[in-house]
């Protein structure tokens, strides 16, 4: 049994699916179903006795310590967070309550759980930690690679909540010997993306024929990792990492914001075309948002050399991928864009034009 944590979401929900495709061993899926947790992201679940759904707050230390004496997880992966940047800028209070002492409640119940384990259920419980490139801050055009022992600099709300959490899962292990690892991931795309990110932004924008909104000059680079393949990089940590160790996750893919709305538009043009011409004429560039980091690139080569992981998507098969998934599941797009999502995006965009 394992216990994860934000597996309604979009990166926890693939993780929940994955798992449950490649193993046997059930999961107990904790989340609170904000407006990111989703329960349509694992309908294919329901009825599926490997599957425990629970419905509440990392923050809740009562529920965790519940969960943890009722099903004895030999491992927790930690995904729960808010994640999206421009929300953090809007509201960072609600990302200091849930990535930091959302983390540490995890931790503590954690380790009173271990503490009570003996011999090797102690020797093979693990805390896995799911984090950011962002904690590392941002890059310049040929400033090298983010290694794990990269200093952090967090510019945004957001990363510094997150390298917060780092640093507490990092203190638990050498503190108190808690067995931790912790992954810090590039840009992840994929099936149930929430549409307030880029990619599933600009398709589900595109598909209804509203503007395409680049931020600046649409340079800013990021590294993009397909989804299935940060999983499998998390089970090979699990599966081999060693307590105490950071492992950097990447696609092996940098590239420019505007270089990924146009690589969208072109499947849109190929996949879905618009009578009304190419999906192109919707780009429409905007006001950056504040301190936007300008790039962000991983060196994977740690995770690679020591436990032998490599993605197995490129963009181009991982960016199809994701259109083709897109334009087969628009009721799910559909019932995401409720009214509260798009009064965001109304509020986050408001005045950038």
């Amino acid at each position: 049994m394992i216990l994860v944590t934000g597996g309604a979401g979009f990166i926890g929900a693939n993780f929940v699916l994955d798992w449950l495709r490649t193993s046997d061993e059930p999961v107990v899926n904790l989340d609170a179903l904000t407006y990111a947790g989703n329960l349509e992201n694992l309908a294919s679940l329901q009825g599926d006795p490997r599957h425990i759904f629970v419905q509440g707050d990392i923050c809740d230390r009562a529920l965790i310590d519940r969960l943890f004496a009722e099903h004895r997880p030999r491992a927790i992966v930690h995904f729960a967070a808010e994640s999206h940047v421009d929300r953090s800028i809007h509201g960072p209070g609600d990302f200091v309550r849930t990535n930091v002492n959302g983390t540490f409640t995890l931790l503590e119940a954690a380790r009173g759980h271990w503490m009570s384990l003996e011999g090797e259920a102690k020797g093979g419980f693990r805390f896995h930690h799911v984090s950011t490139d962002e904690v590392y801050g941002s890059l310049g055009p040929n400033d090298p690679a983010f290694t794990e022992t990269k200093t952090y600099e967090p510019n945004s709300p957001y990363s510094a909540s997150k390298a917060a959490s780092d640093h507490l899962v990092r203190a638990w292990h050498h503190t108190y010997g808690l067995p931790v690892t912790t992954s810090n991931c590039s840009n992840n795309y994929g099936p149930y993306h929430f549409p307030e990110k880029l990619i599933p932004l600009m398709i589900a924008n595109a598909l209804a024929g509203k503007p395409l909104p680049v931020y600046g000059d649409g340079m800013q680079i990021r590294d993009w990792l397909f989804v299935t393949d940060h999983c499998s990089a998390i089970r090979a940590i699990l599966a081999k990492g060693t307590p105490g160790e950071v492992y950097n996750v990447g696609g092996w893919n940098e590239k420019p914001n505007i270089e990924i709305v146009n690589t969208l538009c072109a499947l849109l043009d190929e996949l879905k075309p618009d009578p009304a011409g190419s999906y192109r004429r919707l780009i429409t560039y905007v006001t950056d948002r504040p301190g936007h980091d300008r790039r962000y690139a991983i060196d994977a080569r740690k995770i690679e050399r020591e436990l032998g992981w490599r993605p197995a998507e490129t963009f181009d098969t991982g960016i199809r991928k994701t259109v083709e998934w897109y334009l087969a599941n628009q009721n799910w797009v559909a019932h995401v864009q409720s009214g509260a999502y798009r009064d965001w995006v109304e509020k986050n965009y408001a005045g950038r034009e």
